[in-house]
């Protein structure tokens, strides 16, 4: 049973990020001689100044995880984000300094982007971010690239974390997991299948879409907001980019897509999609120990779990 990460352990990964994103850089031959980390949660985001050049390096991962896992994944990001730009969407776009493409140094896969000034006075404002989600989609819809069907929800990560997690009763209690792996039976099948999906919700449209809860993935950059974080993106529904979220989000969604000419979201796919995040946020407890302060994120929405319906009112008959 792995024990929980000390600061003085986070603080050497996050050193060890930032080494390998400032030899890289310079391999790259970028300028490097006053990194500064903008941010470092589950990745180490550095901004290797004074090149007009951001690195992130994912450092907190699933167990399965690999470099091979990650360039793959970092690629289409890059790919999709580039393309957005290209196309005039706002966004933070890949750096135009270095190739497009991610970079593995000392063990770690890293993308490379344009530095951004953020507005550091602005307060976020997710409701409106969440009408904004629709103009993303919009733009998104052109996409000609090929994605997978629902990658952000992790399915092999929510299967293999759910088995790991029985050894690990000081995160999840007996009745909780068992709750969760009964949910997961009856959900898994319509993650995993694109035709199971259409089956399930017919009608229902699937587009390229953020993959990873984009209203709070919105940077407020001095001269406006820039989507950003692709790190998920995938082909779904586009409930998925509002799963868990409210009512209030979801109202704000709908006006956005009234604006663009976009269906409104569907109730019975969201009902879906929200089940399905929570699941993947009890996948969640097993970062934990890589990340001690998700606990006082991921607990008290467990908690509000409980008192949901069995797999979100969805079954499989």
């Amino acid at each position: 049973m792995p024990d929980f990460v000390t600061p003085e352990q986070i603080a050497r990964r996050t050193s060890a990020a930032v080494d390998a994103a400032v030899g890289a850089g310079r391999a790259l031959g970028l300028t490097v001689t006053d990194a500064k980390v903008l941010h470092d949660l589950f990745s180490v985001v550095v901004h290797l100044a004074p090149s007009p050049v951001v690195a992130r390096v994912p450092t907190v991962l699933p167990h399965s995880a690999g470099l091979g896992s990650q360039a793959p994944r970092q690629q289409t990001e890059l790919d999709v984000t580039g393309w957005l730009a290209d196309q005039g969407t706002p966004v933070i776009p890949p750096s135009p300094l270095v190739p497009r493409e991610p970079v593995q140094r000392d063990g770690f896969s890293m993308t490379f982007w344009q530095f951004v000034e953020e507005d550091r006075g602005k307060e976020p404002d997710y409701v409106a971010n969440a009408e904004l989600v629709a103009d993303l989609h919009a733009a998104l819809r052109a996409y000609p690239g090929r994605l997978s069907f629902l990658s952000a929800a992790e399915p092999q990560v929510v299967t293999e974390s759910l088995v790991l997690l029985e050894e690990r009763p000081d995160l999840i209690g007996p009745d909780d997991l068992d709750r969760a792996r009964r949910e997961w039976q009856v959900l898994e099948p319509l993650v995993r299948s694109r035709p199971a999906f259409e089956k399930a919700f017919p009608g229902v449209d699937l587009q390229p879409v953020h993959g990873d809860c984009p209203p709070a993935n919105i940077f407020p950059g001095v001269d406006g907001k820039l989507y950003a974080d692709f790190e998920l993106v995938t082909l779904g529904p586009v409930e998925w980019d509002l799963a868990t979220l409210g009512p209030d989000l979801e109202s704000a969604y709908n006006r956005g897509a009234r604006r663009n000419g976009m269906r409104p979201l569907n109730d019975d796919v969201l009902s879906f999609v929200n089940a399905v995040g929570m699941l993947r946020t009890i996948s969640a407890l097993m970062l934990a120990p890589q990340l001690p302060p998700l606990l006082g994120y991921l607990n008290p929405a467990i908690a509000q779990w409980r008192s949901t319906p069995f797999a979100g009112g969805f079954t499989s008959g």
